[in-house]
């Protein structure tokens, strides 16, 4: 009994809740920022389940074929402390990945057809992609920033100009995060191959460069504000998000390995929880 609880907790460590929860707020604030309200209940959680099921699945993928790096730099990891087997992994990102679809083709064929091209771009860059450095980072940031437009799809307003802005911040976000863990991971990445930035022009630049996509993303979110988007008050959930960028970025630049990834969470962390109190804030019309 206590071994099939052992790996269930191990199933549940692949899919890294946390990062799913986020996708899944995401396409609600897409949702939220194209019709200025929220939309039924039934798009709402169809459209968080969808999303946050693939992101799901791309992250087990990912698990799945990333086993020999994670010997070394996290061999804690369900399937290189072998609690979970290869085959376990790949079935559970199937089943997730099948979920999301299905739920994806009951809100659209536009969110059917988003899901698909998402599922497509994790499993190119888990397979393919990883070690390409610049490229599969930004094949990951664009997954991220396309949540929000995943948001939009589902209520019919993929290119409204608010979830368009808001899309573009989180994969500038999700970018700066990919750029620094690379710097972070480069003991085994220089194993694999990895043409990462932080391989091809040493840590520093790479921090350096990380570093100045998060302070340019706290100079833009005040664009909304500026241009008369929202009202003042929402200012307050947006300046947490950047204290919670600020500040673990000055700390990440002189960071150690492990140090860095727990600034790297912060940075994600914050942002999420930033924009998790803006959407609360929208529901309570504060």
């Amino acid at each position: 009994m206590f071994g099939a609880l052992k790996k269930i907790v191990g199933l549940i460590r692949l899919v890294r809740f946390e990062l799913p929860f986020s996708a899944g707020i995401c396409v609600v604030m897409g949702q939220v920022f194209a019709l200025s309200e929220f939309a039924s209940l039934m798009i709402t959680i169809s459209g968080f389940l969808s999303v946050f099921s693939i992101s799901a699945s791309i992250l087990v993928l990912n698990d799945y074929f990333d086993v020999e790096t994670d010997r070394i730099n996290s061999p804690v990891r369900p399937i290189p402390s072998k609690i979970v087997s290869h085959f376990e992994a790949l079935f559970l990102s199937m089943i997730l990945l099948l979920i999301g679809l299905f739920l994806s083709y009951l809100i659209s064929i536009a969110a059917l057809l988003i899901s698909i091209g998402l599922a497509i771009v994790g499993f190119l860059y888990n397979r393919y992609f990883k070690k390409s450095g610049i490229a599969g980072n930004l094949m990951v940031s664009f997954s991220v920033g396309m949540t929000f437009i995943y948001g939009g799809a589902s209520v019919g307003q993929p290119f409204n100009k608010v979830v368009l802005f808001f899309g573009i911040i989180a994969a500038l976000i999700d970018l700066g995060e990919e750029i620094a863990a690379d710097a972070m991971d480069m003991k085994g990445d220089l194993l694999i191959n990895s043409n990462s930035l932080a391989i091809k022009y040493g840590k520093k630049t790479a921090l350096n460069i990380s570093g100045s996509i998060f302070f340019f993303v706290v100079l833009i979110t005040f664009i909304p504000f500026i241009i008369n988007w929202f009202s003042s008050i929402y200012l307050v959930p947006i300046l947490l998000m950047d204290f919670f960028i600020i500040y673990p970025t000055f700390r990440l630049l002189k960071a150690q390995q492990e140090e860095g990834r727990k600034y790297i969470r912060w940075i994600y962390l914050g942002a999420s929880a930033g924009l998790l109190i803006f959407l609360l804030m929208r529901f309570f019309e504060i």
